[in-house]
């Protein structure tokens, strides 16, 4: 933990592993890297499935924690209470319980996802396995180490093994709203459907259930408050027509990157600039992930309780809201296709809020300045590690978190209000995995 005010200026400038390490990088950033990495592969990265993507990264990083402080107990272990040998490798440890996990976990992938979308991910995990035990000497060290790792593993997948993550993504059958206000189906996707209903139910990691810190309503319909929000929406979301400026639609198009995805990189870089060791690194990424886990499961609940239109549907039928000051614009539509769940709050804006408190608690400080990179915007020479690639800069955690918030807005997906008390929402969640968990151990 950090007393002093950090100013360190990151640029991150590659996606996960695609290019050669940093000469500092550890085990614990390797595989953080290298589940990125797996998770690209297996086709749910950087843009299809972040809730079983932020479970993956969770429970791997979980597990490296836990087999670290087997061999040495610096921290409060999550699922593995047990004590390995100190000769044991670290290095062996960490590669073989983020193994582990990460196979497991990407067997787990939905249907509706291809085969050969596991196939390479597991491939693309055990070449870095591979890899990584090839760089360590064989002895006693190795076999405790990848021994340690494989009990690590084994706990915290039994512990998640009945987590509720195997319910489909998709429900076809949801009642859509019809009274204005609720939410329909995303025009646009055929057949429509409801997106991660269930994931509400998924067991928290840290939360005691999915309600724990949900957020008040949208505003009402026939508020000035609303009409602000849809009035703004409406004008800088809009795909043709609006005042969205040329950095306004960047910042929108950077941001649809997965949050686990974007934030990982954010936190591995700053984590290796700071020079946290090992421990340190297994802990940082232990809580950044479950609080990110457990956003999804958060803002699912708050989505489904609430069951609130999104702005393509309100602008459009805003001659039915009661409001004198909004107007229907029948053909309106969003930067890009709304993600077809309902609006409040916006899950986007939570993983940025837990993410960036997590951080920001670690470090000890939120004044950390740093670039980083997308693979989301439309031109691929502009994405991480390309020919033109775009870095956008902040001066803190908290502001990146803002911009990944007000991208939803400029990307036409949420009202104001989503964000904003999808932020709050987030921040109590990173508070929670901080106050409760992983905690030093006294000495």
């Amino acid at each position: 933990m950090k007393n002093h005010v950090l100013a360190i200026f990151l640029v991150v400038s590659f996606c996960f592993s695609t290019g050669p390490h940093h000469a500092d990088a550890d085990a614990v950033i390797d595989w953080n890297a290298n589940a990125g990495k797996a998770a690209i592969a297996a086709c749910i990265s950087p843009s299809a499935d972040p809730f079983h993507e932020s479970r993956m990264y969770a429970m791997a990083h979980l597990a490296v924690h836990d087999a670290l402080n087997a061999i040495t107990r610096r921290f409060r272990p999550y699922a593995l209470d047990s004590h390995a040998p100190l000769s044991a490798s670290p290095e062996a440890a960490v590669a073989t319980a983020a193994h582990d996990v990460l196979i497991a976990a990407i067997s787990q992938i939905p249907a509706g996802f291809p085969q050969a979308c596991r196939d390479a991910g597991t491939a693309s995990v055990e070449t870095d396995y591979t890899a990584a035990l090839a760089a360590i000497a064989d002895g006693a060290a190795k076999t405790q180490g990848i021994a340690v790792g494989r009990a690590a593993a084994d706990a915290i997948l039994a512990l998640r093994s009945a987590d509720g993550a195997d319910k489909p993504l998709r429900d076809f059958t949801y009642p859509q709203g019809t009274a204005p206000g609720e939410w329909r189906f995303t025009p646009g996707i055929t057949p429509g459907f409801a997106l991660a209903q269930n994931w509400a139910n998924v067991t928290p990691f840290v939360l005691r259930d999915s309600t724990q810190f949900r957020p008040g309503p949208p505003y009402a319909l026939t508020g000035k408050k609303y009409a602000v929000d849809l009035n703004e929406v409406k004008s800088l979301g809009a795909k043709i027509g609006g005042t969205r400026t040329e950095e306004q639609t960047q910042i929108a198009r950077f941001w649809v990157e997965s949050s686990p995805l974007g934030w990982n990189r954010i936190a591995r870089i700053s984590a290796t600039a700071e020079g946290f060791d090992l421990w340190e690194n297994a802990r940082l990424f232990g809580l950044l992930n479950m609080a990110l886990a457990d956003g999804y499961i958060g803002t699912c609940e708050t989505k489904y309780h609430y069951n609130f239109w999104r702005p393509v549907t309100a602008i459009r039928e805003a001659e039915t809201d009661s409001n004198p000051n909004t107007t229907a614009d029948p053909l309106w539509e969003p930067l890009q296709v709304t993600p077809p769940f309902p609006d409040h709050d916006s899950g986007h804006s939570v993983e940025g809020g837990a993410a960036a408190q997590v951080l920001k608690r670690v470090f000890g400080t939120d004044h950390v300045s740093f670039r980083t990179c997308s693979l989301t915007l439309p031109v691929a020479e502009e994405r991480c590690g390309g020919a033109a690639e775009v870095l956008r800069s902040f001066s803190s955690f908290s502001h990146a978190a803002e911009e990944n918030g007000v991208s939803r807005i400029y990307v036409g997906f949420h009202f104001r209000k989503a964000v904003e008390d999808g932020i709050r929402h987030g921040r109590h969640i990173g508070n929670r995995a901080v106050n409760h968990f992983l905690k030093p151990v006294k000495k």
